[in-house]
């Protein structure tokens, strides 16, 4: 069984990436690292916030990614104990692999590994 770091990324799905770049910008005292109009990330002590315009990938709520050493082997156990992969792994850029699964209640949880 494999392990996770913890939660390191949650993201938040945003309708006008202006408005809540403002927000956010204003709750953490710095701006964004990456501020793109696909996207806009924050590095907040050791956790990565980022605004997703346009919900994302059907984001309807923040999705917490929870970083494992291997995102394969991670799925395949949450998978064996009852959860169902609603996004399988892809690659998001800088060598990033992400992907999210339903718990048994619909709840839509994210795994994250770095190369």
């Amino acid at each position: 069984m494999s392990t996770t770091q913890g939660i390191k990324t949650v993201l938040h799905p945003v309708t006008d990436l202006a408005a809540a770049k403002s927000v956010y910008t204003a709750l953490l005292g710095f701006p964004p690292q990456t501020d793109e109009s696909y996207y806009v990330g924050y590095e907040a002590g050791s956790q990565h916030v980022g605004l997703v315009p346009g919900g994302g990938q059907g984001m309807a709520s923040p999705i917490a990614y929870w970083e494992v050493p291997d995102i394969e082997a991670k799925l395949a156990e949450v998978t064996a104990a009852g959860a169902t992969v609603k996004e399988p792994v892809r690659d998001v850029g800088g060598g990033r692999l992400v992907a999210t699964f339903t718990d048994p209640d619909g709840n839509v949880l994210g795994v994250l590994q770095d190369r």
